[in-house]
């Protein structure tokens, strides 16, 4: 079965910066584009950054203000998300997602309805001031 597991979550101050990992197995990132998403409390889900099946290139929201990086590390199978200089508004439960590409140069959707093949459970990250 299709699978994505986040990881990385923890308590982190405004300031310090933070690296999310997502996990894929049962598929290849070949073929399937990888998003991010967060949801705050008392808001809905949100898509952070994204990146395209196999060489495809990433994708972030504007909310992100350049503060976000989307990787992948191929020898793991995995897709990472650091956070730089982390502010409060970034607490939340952040999830991955997989949805599956036909062509690494599409561009990869923030879209948290669009057809996903996977989701996470999610890591929850809390930010002190």
């Amino acid at each position: 079965q299709l699978r994505v597991v986040e990881s990385g979550g923890g308590l982190v101050q405004t300031g310090g910066s933070l690296r999310l990992s997502c996990a894929a197995s049962g598929f290849s990132l070949d073929y399937y584009e990888i998003a991010w998403f967060r949801q705050a409390p008392g808001k809905e889900r949100e898509g952070l950054a994204c990146l395209g099946a196999g060489t495809g290139s990433p994708q972030y929201a504007d909310s992100v203000n350049g503060r976000f990086t989307i990787w992948k590390d191929n020898a793991i199978n995995s897709v990472n998300l650091q956070i730089h200089r982390v502010e409060l508004n970034d607490t939340g439960i952040y999830y991955c997602a997989a949805e599956h590409s036909w062509n690494s140069w599409d561009p990869c959707s923030l879209r948290g309805d669009s057809e996903k093949a996977a989701w996470g459970q999610g890591t929850r990250v809390t930010v002190s001031s």
